[in-house]
């Protein structure tokens, strides 16, 4: 696999497409706004600038890996002739849904269909397709060019072979796979979504405050980031999307969002990228 299409030109998706194409593959970037995709583009230079900054590649292989990216706003054109398309889209089943059956309808009968969910299903969204055996989960952690880890998600229909092609690739671009079955969050956020909504509950229940909070984690144990300003730089809504993906998955109430972390995405509060959650940003 050499050619790869990345669906979604956010915060994951510029990343994928950054990490593939810094080892050597060919990545089209897809998305329906042309303006996602310049500040895609930007961002993706600026984090090259960061690793040339810091040694760890040189203006050389910065340069090489951004012509290695050709951006579309046209799906069916971006995802021809790929190897492997990994879409990167916001959390919406339905968003989803609509797109695996686009993919599916463009891509040849051999090639890989991947998702970067974090929480839906990969059984539900190979439905949307005739080739349920190529389908399968690549959940990569933000920031995608600094965290190792790779889960991925076997679908009920997914082949060995596919898992099998999907771990050696994710080796390849100098990640760690871990495999998973389907279920609602997987292992990562089924441990970690629950975590963060229980710092929420005790915030609100006025326990403490989210740095005390934040530090008690952090200095007991071993957590790089609290969970507070952990779920400010996910996204509140994000985090409140997964809960209830789980708690409608699990149908079990344990996974109900706190009704703070409701009120804050209503709100409009939800993190760094509106520039205050738990905690105040600078935008």
């Amino acid at each position: 696999m050499k050619n790869v299409a990345v669906i979604g030109a956010g915060t994951m998706g510029n990343g994928i497409a950054h990490v593939f194409a810094q080892n050597g593959f060919e990545v089209n970037l897809i998305d329906t706004q042309s303006a996602a995709l310049d500040k895609a583009m930007q961002t993706i230079a600026k984090n090259l600038d960061r690793q040339v900054a810091k040694s760890i590649i040189n203006e050389e292989a910065k340069q090489a890996t951004l012509t290695k990216i050709i951006c579309f706003t046209n799906l069916k054109e971006g995802v021809q002739d790929r190897d492997l398309v990994i879409e990167a889209a916001t959390e919406n089943s339905k968003i989803k849904m609509a797109i695996f059956s686009e993919m599916d309808q463009y891509t040849n009968p051999s090639c890989i269909l991947a998702t970067n969910t974090s929480s839906i299903s990969i059984t539900q969204l190979a439905e949307a397709t005739q080739k349920p055996a190529n389908v399968i989960g690549m959940h990569f952690m933000n920031p995608v060019p600094v965290m190792k880890l790779v889960e991925i998600i076997n679908g009920k229909a997914t082949s060995a072979e596919v898992t099998d092609a999907i771990v050696s690739l994710t080796t390849t671009i100098g990640k760690i796979p871990c495999v998973v079955k389907d279920a609602p969050g997987f292992i990562a956020n089924r441990i970690l979504m629950p975590m963060i909504n229980e710092a929420i509950l005790a915030f609100e229940e006025g326990i403490s405050d989210a740095a005390t909070i934040d530090q008690i984690m952090k200095l007991g144990m071993a957590h790089p980031m609290g969970p507070l300003q952990l779920a400010d730089y996910i996204g509140l809504d994000v985090c409140k999307n997964i809960l209830e993906i789980m708690e409608d998955g699990f149908q079990n109430s344990k996974y109900k969002p706190a009704a703070l972390l409701t009120k804050m995405v209503e709100a409009g509060k939800l993190g760094i990228k509106t520039g205050e959650g738990f905690y105040t940003y600078q935008k």
